[in-house]
C-alpha cells in the first residue's frame, strides 16, 4: 500500500501552479500518495514548529525554528528577484517616519516580516506593529487601524487599485544592498522522521510537479487562477512568473547563498534564536 504524506501549501496562485500536476495526477509521484491541506503561510508556519506535517511550504524566516526537525527540499522556493513584500501607506513615508508608525504585518514568522526588521535596523521592541490576516492589511491600512502595511502576495500587484502607495519595496532594497542576491521568502520541507531515500523521492516528486507547470503554464496558470484574489488571468500569470521560475526548480548556490545571507544577518543583530546549518535533500 502506497504511502500517503500530508503536505501543506497556501491557497495562492503561485502555489497552486507549483502542485497542479501533483494535485491532478498529471506528473509523475513514484506510488506515494499526497494528502494537500490549503492553510495560509502563518499557520503553516506555526503547525511546522510543532512538527505536524510531512511536508510544507514554510517562510525562510521559519527555518531558523524547525531545522532541527526538518530538512530543505532543493524545489519550491519562492524568492524576490528584485522585489518582494512592500510597506505601503496612503501617501509616500520616509524610513524614520515608518519606524514611528503602527504598521500591520501578515505574521511574526514571515520572511517578509524579519526583511522588515533588518530594513529598519531595529528589534520588534522598538517599533510599533500588530498581526493582521494577510488579505486583510490593506483595509486596516484604509481604516487607520495602522498607518503602514507589510503586504505580501498578489497585494504586490494590486496596491494600486487601493489607493495605496509604496514606501519601500524590501526585495529591492535586498538585492541592492547584497550583491545582487534575491530575496528568499518561502520554501518547502520536509520531516525528517523520513529515511534519505523517502526524502530523495519526495524531492524528485515535487520538483516534476513543479517543472510539468512550468511546460503546461496555460493550463496551470488556469488552475491557479481559482485562487487568485482579485486577479484576472493576465495578472494571476504576471503573479505565478514572479515566484514560480528558475528559483523554483533549484535554489542554486545562489539561492543558497541568500539564505545564509538572510538568517546570519538576522542572528547577528538577535533577531532569531539561532544560525542554523542549512540542510537540503538531494534529489
Amino acid at each position: 500500500m502506497s504511502q500517503t504524506i500530508t503536505l501543506g501549501h497556501s491557497p495562492d496562485p503561485d502555489d497552486a501552479f507549483m502542485f497542479y500536476g501533483l494535485a491532478k495526477g498529471l506528473s509523475p509521484a513514484e506510488g506515494l500518495k499526497f494528502e494537500h491541506i490549503l492553510q495560509d503561510i502563518q499557520t503553516l508556519n506555526e503547525r511546522a514548529t510543532r512538527g505536524e506535517l510531512d511536508v510544507t511550504a514554510i517562510s525562510i524566516h521559519a527555518y531558523a525554528y524547525v531545522h532541527a526537525n526538518y530538512a530543505l527540499l532543493p524545489s519550491g522556493a519562492s524568492m524576490g528577484d528584485g522585489y518582494g513584500p512592500m510597506l505601503v501607506a496612503k501617501k509616500a513615508l520616509t524610513k524614520e517616519d515608518v519606524a514611528k508608525a503602527r504598521i500591520a504585518i501578515p505574521g511574526k514568522m514571515t520572511s517578509a516580516f524579519l526583511a522588515l526588521q533588518l530594513w529598519l535596523e531595529r528589534p520588534t521592541r522598538d517599533f510599533e506593529f500588530v498581526v493582521v490576516p494577510f488579505d486583510q492589511i490593506f483595509q486596516a491600512v484604509k481604516k487607520g487601524q495602522a498607518q503602514v502595511g507589510l503586504i505580501i502576495h498578489e497585494g504586490q500587484l494590486t496596491f494600486k487599485n487601493e489607493g495605496l502607495t509604496v514606501c519601500e519595496d524590501l526585495g529591492a532594497w535586498w538585492k541592492k544592498t547584497n550583491d545582487g542576491l534575491p530575496l528568499p521568502l518561502g520554501g518547502n520541507v520536509v520531516h525528517k522522521r523520513f529515511p534519505p531515500a523517502t526524502r530523495s523521492a519526495i524531492a524528485r516528486v515535487l520538483a516534476a510537479s513543479i517543472q510539468y507547470g512550468l511546460n503546461h503554464r496555460p493550463e496551470a496558470v488556469r488552475h491557479a487562477l481559482q485562487y487568485a484574489r482579485d486577479m484576472d488571468q493576465k495578472l494571476a500569470d504576471q503573479f505565478v512568473g514572479m515566484y514560480v521560475n528558475h528559483w523554483t526548480l533549484d535554489y542554486g548556490e545562489k539561492g543558497r547563498e541568500s539564505i545564509r545571507r538572510f538568517l546570519g544577518q538576522a542572528f547577528e543583530r538577535g533577531l532569531i534564536p539561532s544560525k542554523p546549518e542549512l540542510e537540503f535533500v538531494e534529489g
